[in-house]
């Protein structure tokens, strides 16, 4: 599976931004999809997941209520809509890929890697 992440930039603080990312290779309904990000210094974390069907998500709870995670199966795409964002929320965001649903937020697990946007939020 190969993962184009898209949709960074420089907003401010309270601003919304969506994060795309477009799927290729192997079958994309076989995935667990997830957002990551890692700001400088400092360890890639969780941010967001969603299952196989996209019936299920999960998400870490800095961004609870404030991010949403979706994805278009037919469409190989997985969105990331972030509103309110916060300068704390400034870092690389990755997308990811897992083949299991319950290692999904262990980022050792998983599978394959996009290559990161970079999201600034000023105050």
């Amino acid at each position: 599976v190969q993962l184009q992440a898209s949709g960074g930039g420089l907003v401010q603080a309270g601003d919304s931004l969506r994060l795309s990312c477009a799927a290729s290779g192997r079958a994309f309904s076989n995935y667990a999809m997830g957002w990551f990000r890692q700001a400088p210094g400092k360890e890639r974390i969780f941010v967001a997941a969603i299952s196989q069907s996209g019936g299920v998500t999960a998400y870490a709870d800095s961004v609870k209520g404030r991010f949403t995670i979706s994805r278009d199966i037919a469409k190989n795409m997985v969105y990331l809509q972030m509103n309110r964002l916060k300068p704390e929320d400034t870092a690389v965001y990755y997308c990811a890929a897992v083949g299991s649903w319950r290692l999904v937020k262990v980022v050792r697990s998983i599978d394959y890697w996009g290559q990161g946007t970079l999201v600034t939020v000023s105050s």
